[in-house]
């Protein structure tokens, strides 16, 4: 379980907890069971959003593991959920929000691009008229974005990693893409502190001082994602696993043209995937 450490400090103040679980592609009827064991497991984070389309089924898990005699209170449990392009508006966003979540600790606007800033969307924060504080993006050692994650922390915005694992269940995976939980220098750390790739994946991470948020809707593997505490990876261990990095995304909407799949959204002049992170 994780300890009351395991954070990062927003620039507000509050502490997020560096490990949360990650809702996406969970389905109702499968979401409320992962939420619960996930909150037993010691998780004090979810991550969530509307356009998931199981909040409801999240909120029926929060009612039925926190209360007074429960030994879990809602005000200690960190709930980031988001806003489609669609609902920027102020008065949006209570709307958005399930009334059983009680109330939401983060909300990020998610653009088109599937890259979130909370509040407001600005590519210079000193514009914006309510400070970010967090930026969620891809990232896992394939994409291991370290200029990013020197911008952020010149000016204090935590970054949180979505997809840290390679998101292997996804749909449109192809056979050619490289698989992250067999990368060799990753796998023979495993070996060493006799833990699971993901594990020090996500270790790997947290002691870059990366919220990071696996999704499962596997117990074990729920159980598994968090215990990351009880070892630390050495300085030459860290740079091996950023040393694996390829620039490589597994996130990016595509179309097939010609017979060839190409990125959906490269013609748009905002296309933020032409940076170097």
């Amino acid at each position: 379980m994780m300890s009351m450490n395991d954070f990062a400090v927003l620039s507000t103040g509050r502490k997020m907890p560096l490990v949360g679980l990650g809702t996406w592609k969970s389905e109702p009827g499968q979401v409320k069971q992962a939420v619960i064991w996930a909150l037993q497991s010691g998780y004090r984070h979810i991550d969530c959003a509307p356009i998931y389309g199981n909040e409801p089924e999240i909120g029926e898990a929060f009612q039925e593991m926190m209360g007074p005699e429960k030994g879990i209170r809602r005000e200690d449990v960190f709930v980031t959920s988001k806003l489609w392009n669609t609902k920027h508006h102020p008065d949006d966003v209570e709307p958005c929000s399930p009334k059983n979540l009680s109330y939401i600790v983060v909300v990020l606007n998610l653009n088109e691009f599937n890259s979130a800033v909370e509040c407001k969307q600005q590519r210079n924060s000193s514009v914006a008229s309510i400070k970010p504080t967090v930026l969620q993006v891809e990232s896992h050692p394939y994409l291991a974005q370290v200029e990013l994650l020197a911008h952020c922390r010149d000016r204090s915005l935590v970054m949180t990693a979505y997809s840290p694992l390679g998101s292997p269940d996804r749909a449109w995976k192809h056979p050619e893409e490289p698989v992250l939980l067999e990368e060799p220098a990753i796998a023979a750390l495993a070996k060493k502190y006799n833990k699971t790739p993901a594990q020090i994946i996500i270790r790997w991470q947290t002691q870059r001082g990366v919220v990071t948020i696996p999704k499962s809707i596997t117990e074990s593997r729920i159980k598994e994602n968090i215990q990351v505490f009880d070892f630390t990876l050495e300085p030459e261990e860290m740079n091996q696993v950023t040393a694996v990095h390829r620039g490589w995304r597994y996130i990016v909407p595509t179309i097939t043209v010609d017979g060839k799949s190409v990125p959906r959204d490269a013609a748009h002049p905002h296309y933020p995937f032409n940076d170097p992170y």
